[in-house]
């Protein structure tokens, strides 16, 4: 008969030995409980530490709803982030990467969950990273309603970190998007301004800065009175609710959240056949981050253009008539919007 040990052994290991810090990971859930209560939203309590979160679609106003779920991270930015000691935004940039998304398809974001790993918990630098998190489901009106994080020594160099996020957002069913068989020849592109490069191209990115010989902390030669990590850390800017309107009001036949890819291979995916995005380069300066990456690293206009989002950071496809009160809405909602093309035969 096997027996059960009674108490600790000779020379017996803990966890914490191993490096997995029990402590720190119950700390850390004690100090984001009030961020996670602070998003708060219809349908959800954004309660934590149970096995699972509930979200009641009836409260949330819902009829005959379909859901879409999304999942993405933060890619190299990450570390900007950690060679910078810039943790404070990268928690917006993860939300925006999903909430985005799921604005393309129609849908409204009601629940983000995400996923911190890294080999040893620094309490004070995950709390940061969730703080902005939980900045960005208060900016797209979802609820953190709960994550995981994961210690595990041995996988991650010292100070390093990775990131995933999840969301969920639901959509009436006659409302999803892209509307293919509504889109016509002539219809226009809208184009949403972006921040910065946004959460995209930052391998390309991180290259470039070092052939330039800049460290982070000198002086962005494109954005005066911010340091290089400060500009190229500027947050993914999050458009549900001056687009979420929008769409509820039945002006918009197709988004595109423009991401990896860029302006080249993003808007495709919400064109119909037979029909091809038909850009009006012109139509808008190119911000200068973008002119001093294409400069310093040499980078070609098509280069350029299928790794960065160029300025634009989500498209809209507006029939001609409904052009002008689209604009005139995102522009009241503070957006920068302007008219960046039109479909065309393709």
């Amino acid at each position: 008969m096997t027996q059960r040990p009674t108490g600790p052994t000779p020379n017996g290991l803990t966890y914490a030995q191993a490096g997995v810090d029990i402590d720190a990971g119950e700390a850390l859930v004690e100090a984001i409980k009030p961020l996670a209560k602070a998003t708060r939203r219809p349908g959800a309590d954004a309660a934590l530490g149970g096995f699972g979160a509930l979200f009641d679609l009836k409260a949330a106003g819902f009829t005959d709803p379909l859901l879409v779920t999304t999942t993405d991270g933060v890619g190299t930015k990450l570390k900007v982030a950690i060679e910078s000691g810039r943790h404070d935004t990268v928690g917006i940039d993860l939300v925006a990467m999903c909430v985005n998304d799921l604005l393309a398809q129609g849908a409204e974001p009601l629940l983000f969950l995400d996923y911190y790993a890294t080999g040893k918990l620094d309490v004070e630098t995950a709390r940061r990273v969730v703080s902005g998190i939980a900045e960005g489901c208060r900016q797209a009106g979802a609820a953190l309603v709960g994550g995981e994080t994961a210690e595990m020594p041995g996988m991650y160099g010292e100070g390093d970190y990775d990131l995933a996020g999840f969301s969920v957002g639901a959509v009436e069913r006659g409302a999803v998007l892209p509307r293919l068989e509504d889109q016509r020849v002539g219809d226009l592109l809208i184009g949403l301004g972006s921040s910065g490069p946004h959460s995209n191209g930052y391998s390309l990115i991180r290259r470039i800065v070092e052939r330039s010989g800049l460290r982070w902390e000198a002086e962005a030669p494109f954005e005066h009175g911010k340091s290089l990590a400060e500009a190229l850390m500027a947050p993914t800017r999050i458009y549900v609710k001056s687009v979420l309107p929008l769409l509820k009001a039945g002006l918009v036949k197709g988004g595109a959240h423009i991401t990896g890819g860029g302006l080249i291979e993003n808007p495709p995916r919400c064109i119909a056949d037979g029909l091809a995005a038909e850009f009006d380069w012109d139509a808008w300066d190119l911000p200068p981050v973008f002119a001093w990456l294409q400069q310093m690293g040499g980078v070609a206009d098509h280069e350029l253009r299928r790794t960065f989002n160029c300025g634009v950071g989500f498209m809209l496809i507006v029939a001609p008539e409904d052009a002008e009160p689209v604009l005139a809405a995102l522009l009241n909602a503070g957006e920068t919007a302007f008219i960046c093309g039109q479909l065309a035969k393709g």
